[in-house]
């Protein structure tokens, strides 16, 4: 599969080179690891699910699920077949994936973007724990050009659309609170 376009400027190909000087079986084993969390939005669902099941968390949990499928629809259903861009893995096949090759479009990255959706929602509640989401989303990010699936600009993309959708999945919840559709604390 290709797309209709790759790398938006040289230095994109740079930063994946650079990164991949940086290969090793430890660190491959971590980047695997690391970006499996955000496989299909699993680990983030799982939690928004999670918070749901408890009142005092229930508005966390529905401003996640907002987010990730509002992320879901413009992310992956939009963006990515709009822009129809190819994966860095597509464009140059010398290098070795350590994971399976996706086989939909690069732009934006799917990881990073539920990702921060994730994150924004959780920082949003709790500053503590938020700000550990966005250490695991920066590397969850990272680990994408690492295993050379996504362009940095995948990246930029989808920590941009990601923060948006974190935001009004808050926004959301907030005002379904306000008409008394979720009981749980302000966030």
């Amino acid at each position: 599969m290709s797309g209709s376009w790759g790398a938006l400027w040289p230095w994109e190909f740079q930063v994946l080179d650079w990164l991949q000087g940086l290969r090793g079986p430890w660190l491959d084993q971590v980047m695997i690891f690391v970006t499996s969390l955000a496989n299909h939005g699993e680990l983030w669902i799982g939690l928004g699910l999670l918070f749901l099941c408890f009142s005092r968390t229930k508005r966390l949990g529905a401003s996640m699920l907002l987010s990730i499928a509002l992320g879901y629809v413009t992310g992956n259903l939009v963006l990515k077949n709009l822009f129809a861009r190819s994966r860095p893995c597509w464009i140059r096949q010398d290098v070795r994936i350590l994971v399976p090759v996706p086989r939909d479009y690069s732009f934006p990255s799917g990881h990073t973007l539920v990702s921060f959706e994730g994150a924004v929602c959780i920082w949003s509640y709790d500053r503590l724990w938020g700000g550990a989401a966005f250490v695991l989303t920066a590397l969850i990010a990272c680990s994408r050009m690492y295993l050379f699936v996504h362009f940095p600009t995948d990246i930029l993309g989808g920590l941009v659309l990601g923060i948006v959708n974190g935001w009004a999945g808050v926004r959301l919840a907030n005002m379904a609170k306000r008409q008394g559709e979720i009981p749980d604390k302000e966030i």
